[in-house]
């Protein structure tokens, strides 16, 4: 997986991140807590990062130790 969400979108969904994404991996609905990203469509471009408000989206490389779990959260979602 490329890029994960993690908890600070939880309760937030600011769609910047989606509107960024130039192939649409980005996905959650009004019955999700956050968003999540397609780990087989994203292109790790990195558009999302920067465009996200509450600095929630990190390569899984580089995900904080306290949010690892957001990698099978994220994963989960598309199964």
């Amino acid at each position: 997986m490329p890029h994960v969400i993690a908890e600070p979108c939880v309760g937030v969904k600011d769609k910047a991140c989606a509107s960024v994404c130039p192939v649409q991996a980005i996905n959650g609905s009004d019955d999700t807590p956050q968003f999540y990203i397609n780990p087989d469509e994203c292109l790790d471009c990195g558009a999302c990062m920067s465009a996200c408000p509450v600095e929630a989206i990190y390569p899984d490389t580089d995900l904080p130790e306290q949010w690892q779990k957001y990698i099978e959260i994220n994963a989960e979602f598309y199964k």
